[in-house]
């Protein structure tokens, strides 16, 4: 891009056309940057479905978490540069699909996997031997459906432009990776033997589905602006998110979710004219 403008500006029969086709060439530029965003996201989330596969479940959370750090910024410089189009909601939800539907439905297979009633069961699926038993880890991929089902329904609801209905992709996926976390990290925690167990995954995949997709008013996490009138209840969030992962590491994760989710149903309900779906 340097070396495009350089190259303009050298040009010496545009005159004083120059500046108008400096500014066209970085209007052009800035209007990209926040599909630019997107697509690291959808970069991120490849490499993380790629270590889910592997098992590496603490790099695909890694990766996992950067790439919803771009999908919380992509829009909030959309708006910055007054760069918003149906390509980038587009790219955004299929992004999405990526890191925050397929890499949950794959962390909850590995879950399921290696839960503590498929313990060797599970690895028999590649074998010759099958049983029953074998397709069960599938079930983590419901997650999945319901995340797509959910982005779709995203773009044609037109009520939520500012605030969310159901539990956003995102926020599901931070729940699902932060059970995994624990599982492996932190068995020894009061939850670490409920999230190995394997009807409690399950029921935790359903749980999932059912949130991502419920008639629950949830508040938007993105940013329009710094303010802290405007922002403070995303400012609670970050702030009682730092402090319950101090104390809590993976654990606090999803105690993170949970407060999200109280907090928004509890203020909905203090709006005035707020009516229960």
């Amino acid at each position: 891009f340097c070396n495009l403008l350089n190259f303009i500006c050298n040009l010496k029969f545009f005159g004083k056309y120059k500046i108008l086709l400096i500014n066209v060439v970085f209007m052009s530029f800035k209007k990209n940057i926040p599909n630019a965003i997107t697509l690291l996201n959808l970069f991120c989330g490849c490499i993380a479905v790629y270590f889910a596969c592997m098992d590496q479940l603490l790099l695909a959370a890694l990766f996992t978490f950067l790439g919803i750090f771009f999908d919380f910024f992509d829009g909030f410089f959309a708006r910055i540069f007054n760069a918003q189009s149906e390509l980038g909601l587009q790219l955004d939800s299929l992004a999405d699909m990526v890191t925050s539907g397929v890499v949950p439905g794959v962390f909850m297979f590995q879950m399921l996997h290696d839960s503590n009633l498929l313990v060797g069961v599970g690895n028999k699926i590649l074998g010759k031997e099958t049983s029953l038993e074998s397709f069960v880890p599938f079930v983590g991929f419901v997650i999945t459906l319901a995340s797509c089902y959910r982005l779709a329904k995203f773009n044609l609801d037109d009520r939520q432009t500012s605030s969310f209905i159901g539990l956003p992709t995102p926020a599901n996926t931070l729940m699902i990776i932060s059970i995994g976390l624990m599982g492996y990290f932190q068995p020894e925690s009061f939850l670490g033997p409920f999230f190995i167990n394997t009807w409690a995954l399950i029921g935790v995949a359903i749980l999932s589905c059912y949130l991502l997709n419920a008639e629950i008013p949830l508040f938007a996490l993105k940013f329009k602006n710094w303010s802290f009138k405007e922002n403070w209840m995303r400012y609670s969030i970050i702030l009682g998110g730092l402090i319950l992962i101090s104390f809590f590491t993976y654990i606090g994760l999803f105690l993170i979710i949970l407060l999200y989710v109280i907090l928004s149903v509890f203020v909905k309900q203090k709006q005035p004219g707020y009516e229960k779906a």
